[in-house]
């Protein structure tokens, strides 16, 4: 059955988050962008004649804050009718808000001030995260779902987070990847993966797909900086795609023989690291993919 997709926006701070709507039977948001953004979802369902009390399924694609911040809202906005549905392994993060502070300290607290660092994420998660809850379903790779008629099928994709998922549209072969392939990064101007063999796996997997078109959760850049699209059609996917792994092996290329060196940059210390890849972000700003990604290779090394 052929289904629309319609992308709605939910803009937070730098970021632009983008939840989408599956229009199926029983409609589904894929995403829920933070407490603020998804605030106005139900207006922008309003635009397209479609009710928030009407959604039947929120669909989370992995437990960052900017993916999971307004799932708590929604689903009391549906009359807590829809199944809110997550993989087992990121469920933590819908349910605690606290996870969200433990995660960055445990991936960034030995490049920032870590008390600075908890305190800052320890305000946002209370702003940002509309409430703890619990899924009404967890799920795992190959496992299918029934929207009226339907299926959308799971796929595990992690690397961004361990318990990131891909939704894919049977028939259309729409995948809503969320953060699974982040090209040459997006606001932050790096790419952010706490796993990077991981990453790159998932990606490859992605690619093998063949997706029809590719839902991304934020307009993740190309080599030249400019944006891509968050609905790409099957070329446009390839090239995401490929350009993400292509991202992926620059900086795999570039740690392979650094040693880490405390230094007075920001970067610090993989400042070697920053000017090979070109990269003249700051590092320190949440969510700090640069010091995630690079945390992600030194740990590799360390238990290689």
């Amino acid at each position: 059955m052929a289904v629309d997709v319609h992308p709605i926006a939910a803009p937070w701070g730098r970021f632009a988050l983008f939840s989408f709507l599956i229009d199926a039977p029983e409609l589904a948001l894929v995403d829920t962008g933070v407490a603020a953004s998804a605030a106005g979802v139900p207006a922008e369902l309003e635009k397209l004649g479609r009710r928030i009390e009407d959604v039947r399924w929120i669909l989370l694609t992995h437990g960052h804050i900017d993916h999971v911040g307004g799932a708590h809202a929604l689903w009391e906005a549906t009359g807590r009718q829809a199944k809110v549905v997550i993989s087992q392994t990121d469920a933590h993060f819908l349910s605690s808000r606290r996870a969200h502070v433990e995660e960055a300290l445990a991936l960034r607290g030995d490049y920032v001030d870590a008390a600075a660092l908890e305190a800052e994420k320890s305000a946002e998660v209370l702003e940002a995260i509309s409430g703890e809850m619990t899924p009404s379903l967890t799920v795992a790779d190959g496992d299918a779902l029934d929207l009226g008629g339907v299926s959308v099928r799971v796929a595990a994709v992690p690397g961004h987070t361990p318990g990131a998922v891909a939704y894919v549209i049977e028939g259309s072969n729409d995948v809503f990847i969320g953060d699974a392939a982040q090209g040459y990064g997006a606001a932050s101007g790096f790419p952010g993966f706490e796993d990077p063999d991981a990453y790159r796996a998932s990606l490859q997997k992605v690619l093998a797909l063949e997706p029809g078109r590719l839902f991304l959760g934020h307009p993740y850049r190309r080599v030249d900086g400019s944006p891509f699209p968050v609905v790409l059609d099957a070329a446009g996917a390839r090239e995401a795609l490929e350009a993400s792994l292509a991202r992926e092996a620059e900086i795999r290329a570039a740690i392979t023989s650094f040693q880490p060196v405390e230094t007075d940059s920001r970067c610090s210390p993989f400042e070697q690291i920053a000017t090979e890849l070109g990269y003249g972000g700051d590092p320190t700003l949440e969510p700090s993919p640069f010091f995630t990604s690079l945390h992600g290779y030194r740990m590799l090394k360390e238990h290689s």
